[in-house]
């Protein structure tokens, strides 16, 4: 599929329907620390996706190849992908799904400012800037007015949740602008899961006992993020960035903390408010001005 200049109508789907799916990753994870130790799980997750991927290959035809010039890149988003997961599922296990969701999902904000420096053809116009304000403005209102229902999180739970969206920025950068944007989408995921399911999983003793309570519905969770989560959504996630301006795609993550709510709202018994909808109509106007044209 040939790149295209902005998002057009099934991309804003596809990317709505993956900003959904963001939202259950979220829970299944909180579910699955009750059972497993979080970067245990992580790197148990991590593994089990290499399997997935390599099937997934061998069903379409598809050649496990390392290309020329791509292994420090392999290497390096190998690393970011296994300090992200560290970060976001020790915050989650430190904070509810909601508050990790909104500081997380501010990845858009450093994806498309950096993007706009970095990486030729992502320069923002002055009308996108307002768009990109607005929309983290409503990311902000939804924060602020979270309700009682929502319990507050701990700074290092909201500083973990902080490090997981700039490691997932680096990720979507490294994505575009490395030697891996010549290589397919599954390939790039390998190298993210290969490499973070060695480090996570060496590294886990140091984080505390590995199992905890568990129970069915953890390795249930813990598949559901293998096969739908991890190996599904991130090569579809890497496929949309691909094709479309990394602005635009960074722009529809601010749907992804909406979502955290619905589903928190949903799964897990989180009250929603009026603030909630005031700040998804903001979220949806700046969606509109990031994805306007700009003019030739």
């Amino acid at each position: 599929m040939p790149s295209r200049d902005s998002v057009d109508a099934l991309g804003a789907v596809a990317l709505i329907g993956f900003a959904l799916l963001m939202g259950i990753n979220q829970v299944a994870i909180k579910v699955v620390g009750e059972g497993l130790q979080p970067v245990f799980a992580a790197g148990l997750r991590s593994l089990g996706a290499v399997v997935c991927i390599l099937i997934w290959m061998r069903l379409r035809g598809l050649k496990l190849e390392i290309a020329p010039g791509t292994v420090k890149a392999g290497l390096g988003i190998g690393a970011l992908f296994a300090l992200e997961f560290v970060f976001l599922f020790n915050a989650l296990d430190l904070g509810n799904v909601t508050r990790v969701s909104v500081i997380f999902y501010s990845m858009p904000v450093w994806l498309a400012l950096i993007g706009h420096w970095v990486l030729p053809g992502e320069r923002m116009s002055s009308v996108k800037l307002v768009g990109l304000a607005l929309a983290f403005g409503g990311v902000a209102l939804a924060f602020a007015l979270r309700g009682d229902g929502i319990g507050a999180g701990t700074l290092l739970g909201d500083l973990l949740s902080l490090g997981a969206a700039i490691c997932w920025a680096g990720i979507g950068l490294m994505a575009k602008a490395s030697a891996l944007r010549r290589v397919r989408p599954e390939i790039q995921l390998l190298w993210q899961v290969a490499v973070s399911a060695v480090v996570l999983l060496a590294i886990a003793p140091l984080f505390g006992p590995l199992v905890r309570e568990l129970a069915p519905i953890h390795l249930w969770s813990l598949a559901f993020q293998i096969v739908v989560i991890v190996t599904m959504g991130y090569i579809f996630w890497l496929w949309l960035l691909s094709i479309y301006p990394a602005n635009g795609v960074a722009s529809f993550g601010f749907l992804m903390p909406l979502s955290g709510f619905g589903f928190g709202w949903l799964l897990l018994d989180e009250p929603l408010d009026a603030g909630l909808w005031v700040s998804m109509g903001m979220l949806l106007v700046g969606l509109v001005l990031i994805n306007r044209p700009s003019r030739r």
